[in-house]
């Protein structure tokens, strides 16, 4: 055999042996992996309940016309501040003046005829005067003084019809005059205008279904929220007190989301509750105050009210800790190694930690995160992880 068939036949297998072994081996799904785990902490955090609500200036009049007529004049505008008893709308008055001109030309001849009636009366009392000496001495007869004394009862009862007219011609006069000033309207209070639907030349009158416009006084705020009849209940139970004011009393300062997601700056109070359940909804209204110095809120806006849920030394974990089979919530609590599914009781949810009232005991140590992989019984390698980090680490999804 010459040299190079014995080269190559020496070669042959140590390429053998390289080519198997340079083959990968597949990895073993069962190994253990690493996972992030923590120590359950107790924390006291508050939660709230919420509600939509509806916000409502603390008094809302609506500006209507006494009578009927034509505005004449808007003097305000929309969204402007006004105060009690400032002119508002003017409404177009010739017919109205001339209708208390005439009254009060009445009133005069009233008046005229009251005097008239006053000399006749004077004047027939001073025949009977005249009479009665005349008749004591009998001088003439009686049928004349009869006849005087008739005169003057006329002249008395007229006088007393005179004063009757001009009584009523007095109340003509003031139901006319009422009239044109009830063609100036005024601000019935302090407060907001609201929309102005009617302009210059509209028709208005004390029967229309939609009011000139109205005046909110804003200084104050309500917001009406409702509670069915089990969240009633179950807030007569939990909130302190022997009374429902009293309960009331013990609700703590509550919070306002306004529509666009933002806190309003000021705290309120509940500060009263209907006395009892609609029973077209089935629920109960409840109105809360805050103060709006600023008059930042309008009548109209919505929000969401906050009610404080105050959770004192309670179980937390991440929720990313927690999932969900069969309708029963689970962590992964680990044992050295080795992990097992463990039921608890959560309480709330509340800024990416859910609150727990059972299963699992401070200090015990479970998965944070990434338990949607794991089976029970897995084996893990723990790496110790912070649990404010897992909790910051989970981003809403929307």
């Amino acid at each position: 055999m010459n040299i190079k068939l014995q080269v190559i036949a020496s070669c042959i297998p140590a390429l053998i042996l390289l080519a198997c072994g340079g083959k990968q081996q597949a990895p073993n799904p069962n190994a253990a992996r690493p996972y992030p785990v923590i120590a359950v902490p107790v924390k006291s955090v508050t939660g709230y309940y919420t509600f939509p609500a509806s916000i409502q200036g603390r008094v809302n009049n609506d500006v209507r016309a006494k009578i009927s007529g034509y505005i004449k004049q808007v003097l305000v505008d929309e969204g402007q501040p006004v105060h009690k008893g400032q002119v508002l709308f003017r409404l177009e008055t010739n017919t109205l003046s001339e209708t208390a001109a005439a009254a009060k030309s009445g009133v005069g001849a009233a008046q005229a005829n009251i005097s008239a009636a006053e000399a006749a009366v004077n004047a027939a009392q001073v025949d009977v005067d005249r009479l009665v000496p005349l008749v004591e001495k009998k001088i003439i007869s009686n049928v004349q003084l009869e006849t005087a004394k008739a005169q003057l009862r006329s002249a008395q009862s007229q006088l007393q019809q005179a004063k009757a007219s001009r009584n009523q011609a007095q109340a003509n006069y003031l139901s006319a005059a009422a009239n044109v000033d009830y063609s100036v309207i005024r601000s019935p209070i302090n407060g907001i205008v609201g929309k102005l639907p009617l302009r210059v030349g509209s028709l208005v009158g004390p029967t229309d279904p939609t009011p000139i416009t109205t005046v909110s006084d804003v200084s104050e705020i309500y917001a009406y929220f409702s509670m069915n009849e089990k969240e009633y209940l179950d807030f007569l139970k939990q909130t302190p007190g022997s009374t429902v004011a009293e309960k009331l009393k013990n609700i703590p300062p509550v919070s306002l989301q306004l529509a666009n997601g933002h806190l309003y700056e000021q705290k309120g109070a509940v500060k009263a509750v209907t006395g009892q359940i609609d029973p077209q909804t089935g629920t109960i209204l409840f109105r809360v105050s805050f103060p709006n110095q600023g008059h930042l809120l309008a009548n109209g806006n919505s929000g969401t009210v906050m009610i404080p849920k105050p959770y004192n030394n309670v179980l937390a974990v991440p929720e990313a800790a927690t999932f969900e089979q069969q309708g029963m919530v689970y962590v992964y609590k680990v044992d050295k190694d080795t992990i097992s599914s463990v039921p608890v009781g959560v309480l709330d949810r509340i800024d990416n930690m859910a609150l727990l009232g059972g299963g699992i005991k401070q200090g015990d140590t479970i998965i944070a995160s990434g338990v949607g992989s794991l089976r029970n019984g897995a084996a893990i390698i723990p790496r110790p992880a912070n649990f404010d980090s897992i909790i910051k680490a989970i981003k809403p999804v929307f």
